[in-house]
């Protein structure tokens, strides 16, 4: 790698000065603890852990595939100004600056997609670019039809354990075409496992396909956002990427491309894009290329003259016999027996609320015995909206040194009911672990008026004061709460009152019960109120899901009627008498 690296170096003929300020100008990042190494490579400051603690970071979505790990040229697409800086901008139409037309269209969809879907992830496309540039050098220099599909199969090396991760068969071949070991695939390398519930529709053609760039690049936003990762800040960033490789030099690597890329960058022909040379498997796990043309069969050779037969030697005496050939260690995945459940207690949360709870696996052998390293999915079963943290409904998570697999946190939606997480162990055929979740209705216990302003009206006319309450649960706010106000006969008969204060329908007709919804503050704002003829202290109720009631006095007073005067006629007739 050093030595690819200084080639460069000599190629352009930048001096240990011009160096030293494109370094800095890699080092520049966004992200505010991020720095440059000695090589120009971003590193992160501190480096996270790779132990699964629920995050997904014990996990990935290559399955910690190799990569290539060629850096970016030292000369900037545009270079920040500066007086003493002689860096020479990379030639306008550079290939390495360039992005073939439709990788680029995919990463530029996905982020506008990203956008509205997950806007507090704030993905940039060029995030995307780095990963597809360092997963399968922008699908092989652009070589996709299209509609941005491969025009031949991007495939990581077999994970058979030999030099790589472990990873049994999970899709039987449908992706990667091998029914034993799985492969990554495609332009961001997804293993089929990750790419079954990651999976998406970029190009609008009704397929989820892992070879097509338009759906791996908004798979692959996902992926990274799935966590309620904020890509605008350093750690959101990080853990993003490393979930993706669980690898240092990975993130470094990646940095430096996004730097680059951040820095300009412009479309290039479909087919036309460099592949990178080096990879951090130095090559031993070849990525299927095209198939090249045959070469032509060499000219058959003069037979030779046979020799004389030698005379017969002695036989040789038998040799003890070899040693068997020892049985090959079980992987961690094969040894697994069943799954328990780790102490999981009940599941149970409000609409709309994230569940306290989180469900916990452990892999065991049939004696018992927690198994490390084993992959566990978790999978949302049933009807509902429910998801994972991050809107997700399947996720897969590695089991830790306890055999122990933590899955993110549930998310309530606004589905009401039961549903089901269920637990595999991918790459095994054993019976599922199933744990029962509820969600119920979002509720309130208590309701208060915001205002202690005496509500009254005369018989005939209109409240003056609309009644506005707010709810709220266990001295939270209350959002979204179903919420009923009645005009009730007595404190003692909550039934509808056939006379008294009345609200007004669509039509301008009397009503006195009302279906209300508070809203996302908990408030409530009753329409106005009228009074008809008869005066007199009445009662409005309002209840909630949950419990909560609020009983409101409404007083209505006697229209007031006034003396009529003399008529004048009457005034002078009485005089005249006297």
């Amino acid at each position: 790698m050093s030595a690819h690296f200084g080639t460069r170096l000599r190629k352009g003929a930048v001096n240990t000065t011009v160096a030293a300020l494109a370094v800095a100008a890699l080092a520049a990042s966004q992200a505010p603890d991020v720095t440059a190494d000695g090589h120009g490579r971003q590193t992160a400051a501190d480096t996270p852990s790779a132990a699964d603690d629920g995050s997904g970071i014990g996990d990935s979505a290559t399955g910690n595939s190799p990569y290539y790990t060629d850096l970016p040229p030292l000369n900037s697409p545009l270079p920040a100004p500066s007086e003493s800086s002689s860096t020479t901008p990379a030639a306008t139409g550079t290939t390495e600056a360039g992005i073939p037309a439709t990788v680029l269209d995919a990463y530029k969809k996905a982020e506008a997609e990203l956008a509205q879907s997950k806007p507090g992830c704030n993905l940039p496309w060029q995030l995307l670019a780095a990963i597809g540039k360092v997963e399968s050098g922008q699908a092989r220099g652009g070589n996709v039809t299209a509609d941005g599909t491969t025009v031949s199969p991007i495939l990581g090396p077999v994970l058979n354990g030999v030099g790589f991760a472990n990873i049994s068969d999970t899709d039987n071949g449908a992706y990667d075409g091998d029914s034993t070991y799985d492969r990554a695939v495609g332009p961001m390398q997804f293993i089929p496992s990750t790419w079954a519930w990651a999976g998406r529709d970029g190009n609008a053609d009704g397929k989820k396909d892992p070879n097509n760039i338009y759906d791996a690049a908004l798979a692959a936003g996902h992926y990274l956002c799935r966590y309620d990762w904020d890509m605008s800040a350093t750690s959101g960033m990080r853990s993003a990427i490393l979930s993706y490789n669980n690898s240092t030099d990975y993130l470094n690597t990646v940095l430096s491309w996004l730097e680059y890329y951040r820095k300009g960058t412009h479309e290039i022909a479909d087919g036309t894009g460099t592949v990178p040379d080096n990879r951090s498997d130095d090559g031993t796990g070849s990525t299927p290329a095209s198939p090249s043309t045959p070469s032509t069969p060499s000219t058959p050779s003069t037979p030779s003259t046979p020799s004389k037969p030698s005379k017969p030697s002695t036989p040789n005496t038998p040799s003890t016999p070899s040693t068997p050939t020892p049985t090959p260690t079980p992987t961690p995945t094969e040894t697994v027996g069943h799954l328990e459940d780790a102490g999981t207690a009940s599941l149970t949360a409000m609409a709309g609320d994230t569940f306290t709870e989180r469900i916990s696996t452990r892999a065991e052998t049939a004696a018992g015995k927690a198994v490390a390293k084993v992959r566990i999915r978790f999978t949302i079963v049933g009807d509902t909206d429910a998801t994972f943290t991050g809107g997700e409904s399947v996720a897969t998570i590695s089991t830790g040194a306890n055999g122990v697999a933590l899955a993110p946190a549930l998310v309530a939606g606004e589905k009401t009911g039961g549903f089901t997480v269920r637990a595999t162990v991918l790459g095994r055929t054993l019976s599922a672990l199933d744990y029962k979740a509820t969600v119920t209705a979002r509720a309130a216990d208590t309701l208060a008026r915001t205002s202690a302003t005496a509500l009254t009206c005369t018989a005939g006319g209109e409240f003056a004061d609309q009644v506005e309450v707010k709810a709220t649960y266990k001295g939270a706010v209350a959002d979204k709460v179903a919420a009923t106000a009645t005009l009730i006969k007595s404190a003692d008969d909550a039934t509808t009152n056939d006379k008294g204060p009345y609200f007004k329908d669509a039509a301008g007709n009397p009503v006195r019960t009302l279906d209300l919804q508070t809203d996302a503050n908990g408030l409530l704002e009753l329409p106005k109120l009228y009074a008809d003829d008869t005066a007199g202290t009445y009662l409005l109720r309002i209840t909630t899901t949950g419990g909560a009631t609020l009983t409101v006095e409404l007083t209505v007073t006697a229209a007031e009627t006034s003396t009529p005067s003399p008529t004048p006629s009457e005034s002078e007739s009485t005089t005249t008498g006297s």
